[in-house]
């Protein structure tokens, strides 16, 4: 049985980690979180929300102890927040088969740095796409909105940072079908860039107002603010050579030209409350960022 392991179990990690044990997955889950790290066991994972309530068993190991690991992992997830990336990255080497594969689960742009540490050859990208998850107390997720499947939405798209879809990518996304809709892309750049974009135009509006981002989408200014985000994104993002894939439902090059009126109007419609696309999750929901400054976490 392929041995697993999820380095980092904040929200992401917890959340992979319940659905993959709950599967009968042989994994492992690494963290640096005492209180969380006991919790889980004691008492395993208590998943909420669209996809809840359900407790699983889970094999959890505390940072210091996962050092005395002898046993090394077909695959690791990777799902510290970017900060952490270097050292984590680093931690996770020693524990990778030579052949084994680590998975970035993260937001943002870090392939590249872990590669560089890991291999390129033993480095897969993972975005998830519009999904809402939280870790609110110690060994309790929570996975708000509206599942991929009830959207007809794909939220995994796994990918090699080459661009060749391979049998190992096709297996990782058989891996998170347990979970909910996933893929294997040959596009796993362009999925990261259409992510970022989301993410820059509402995390960082949640987290300066505290707003939730069904509340902040009341006001047309922070409506218009999004959209002049979305649209400076796709434009790097295109610039750069990236084939950015659609955002929130319209094409990189329709957000580009977002200084049109009647082109603002309709990118517009997406953020309004309430607009019930199925590109985006539903709900007034904390992103990652409004829920680490809640928290009094550096973000």
């Amino acid at each position: 049985m392929t041995k697993m392991a999820v380095m980092g179990v904040g929200a992401v990690g917890s959340y992979i980690g319940a659905f993959f044990s709950k599967q009968g997955y042989d994994i492992v889950l690494i963290d640096m979180w005492g209180d969380h790290v006991k919790e889980m066991q004691t008492n395993g994972i208590s998943v909420k929300g669209c996809q809840g309530p359900f407790d699983t068993p889970v094999k959890a190991f505390h940072l210091t102890d996962a050092m005395q690991f002898k046993e090394k992992f077909d695959v690791i997830f990777f799902a510290v927040k970017s900060y952490d990336t270097e050292w984590a990255a680093y931690f996770a080497k020693r524990l990778l088969k030579d052949d084994g594969v680590i998975v970035s689960n993260q937001n943002c742009m870090n392939d590249s740095l872990i590669a560089s540490i890991v291999g390129y050859q033993r480095t897969v990208g993972c975005v998830m796409s519009s999904i809402q998850v939280a870790l609110w107390k110690p060994g309790e997720v929570e996975r708000g909105g509206l599942t991929g499947k009830e959207r007809d939405y794909v939220i995994f798209r796994i990918g090699e940072l080459n661009g060749i879809k391979t049998p190992r990518t096709e297996q990782l996304a058989e891996y998170f079908s347990c979970i909910d809709l996933s893929t294997a892309t040959s596009n796993i750049w362009g999925e990261r860039w259409a992510k970022l974009t989301v993410n820059a135009s509402t995390n960082t509006l949640t987290a300066m107002s505290g707003l939730g981002a069904e509340k902040a989408a009341e006001y047309s200014s922070a409506r218009k603010i999004q959209v002049e985000i979305a649209k400076e994104s796709c434009q790097v993002g295109l610039a750069l050579n990236y084939m950015v894939e659609p955002v929130i439902g319209f094409s990189a090059d329709k957000w580009t030209q977002a200084d049109q009126g009647d082109v603002f109007e309709e990118l517009e419609s997406v953020f309004l409350p309430g607009s019930g696309s199925k590109y985006k999750s539903s709900g007034d929901w904390k992103s990652s960022m409004a829920q680490d400054v809640h928290k009094n976490r550096k973000t």
